[in-house]
């Protein structure tokens, strides 16, 4: 990582502001996540099971936003890193904003796709209980990686053990997609081809076309000399 990414004031604004709301979140909702946990593992038959406040809601959605910025830098790092620190812009902040959007309608497609298939394929109580953990995976994802994000900015950690520890955590959390969708949806009928075609279609390729269409959009906004 460039020594000056350290003093970068608008990377460190950024990663001071994210690590103080999720400090100040997990003092609002440390009760509910423990909740959440326990929900995950145990799904109970009939309606939702857990029950989210306002404010829970609320936090979620912070902490999603949180999961994209911190992708997003991961993403921006390893592209100064190991591809090229010069583009078409006049400052690579720009590059972070063009990363951040694409992240971000990534997961809004990821969470639109989920919501129209399984309200024509599933009931709406497996359908909430389903985007009620979707969303609470999707908020703990960022969770996990923003530590490595910090040792990325601020004490020289290598981008290797970088992106194996990214790789490791994003693996972990589609399965746990997967098993979440297994015991929701497709338990009491046992249909194994349909959710492993399920699990392609609406998490494997998004991530394989997010990835692929970012070497793309970043490869042009190279400067080649």
């Amino acid at each position: 990582v460039p020594e000056t990414m350290s003093s970068d004031s608008l990377i460190s604004g950024l990663l001071i502001l994210c690590f103080l709301v999720m400090t100040f979140s997990f003092s609002r909702i440390s009760g509910f996540i423990g909740r959440q946990i326990k929900d995950f593992f145990y799904v109970q038959k009939g309606e939702h099971s857990v029950q989210e406040t306002g404010d829970e809601i609320n936090i979620q959605i912070i902490f999603s936003v949180i999961t994209c910025l911190t992708c997003s830098l991961l993403y921006y790092l390893y592209v100064l890193t190991t591809v090229d620190d010069t583009f078409v812009f006049s400052t690579e902040h720009l590059l972070l904003g063009v990363i951040f959007l694409i992240m971000a309608g990534y997961f809004l497609l990821k969470f639109l796709l989920y919501t129209m298939v399984n309200t024509i394929m599933f009931d709406a109580s497996g359908n909430k209980k389903f985007l009620t953990s979707f969303i609470f995976l999707l908020s703990m994802e960022g969770v996990l990686l923003f530590p490595v994000l910090l040792l990325l900015a601020y004490f020289q950690f290598p981008i290797q053990a970088a992106a194996v520890y990214t790789f490791l955590v994003v693996f972990f959390f589609k399965f746990l997609t997967f098993y979440k969708t297994y015991v929701i949806f497709f338990a009491q009928k046992a249909l194994y081809v349909q959710i492993i075609l399920y699990f392609c279609a609406l998490e494997m390729v998004p991530l394989l076309s997010l990835w692929g269409g970012l070497a793309v959009i970043v490869n042009h906004l190279r400067v080649i000399f």
